[in-house]
């Protein structure tokens, strides 16, 4: 199948839209604890590094994941893809500190959509004189 705009937008939608709404609302959540004791799973060795206590921790981790949910459904998606990128990694280290090996590798995955989110932005936003029609058209190998 010869890959189009059409294509590449059927993949970029749901994509955009899970790392979109998912930060966005969790981020929320890091305010009113509903899904979840979130800072339970701030590790005890980062959590006594902290000036602050841990819910007032996730205060902070709520708003940096409100911006970057934001950052994806707005123009600037890309940016947000990367730094969810990035986030995702960081908040997988911190789980494999408290042993949850699980949830780590599940969020290295997510790790894998999100770059693979900025990656398909990229593409989006080239202009169509950048990116002649053939090169969106490939034939099967």
């Amino acid at each position: 199948m010869p890959v189009t705009q059409s294509n590449l937008d059927s993949l970029y939608r749901p994509l955009w839209l899970t790392y979109g709404l998912v930060p966005l609302l969790a981020g929320l959540d890091k305010f009113f604890n509903l899904l979840t004791d979130w800072p339970k799973y701030l590790s005890p060795w980062i959590a006594h590094l902290l000036p602050v206590s841990a819910q007032t921790f996730m205060y902070a981790v709520g708003v940096i994941e409100i911006v970057v949910g934001l950052l994806v459904l707005t123009r600037w998606t890309r940016l947000g893809a990367w730094i969810a990128a990035a986030w995702l990694v960081l908040i997988a280290l911190n789980l494999i500190t408290l042993g949850l090996f699980d949830i780590a590798v599940r969020d290295l995955a997510m790790s894998v959509g999100a770059y693979t989110l900025a990656r398909l932005a990229e593409i989006r936003q080239e202009s169509p004189a950048a990116v002649p029609a053939s090169a969106l058209r490939t034939s099967r190998a």
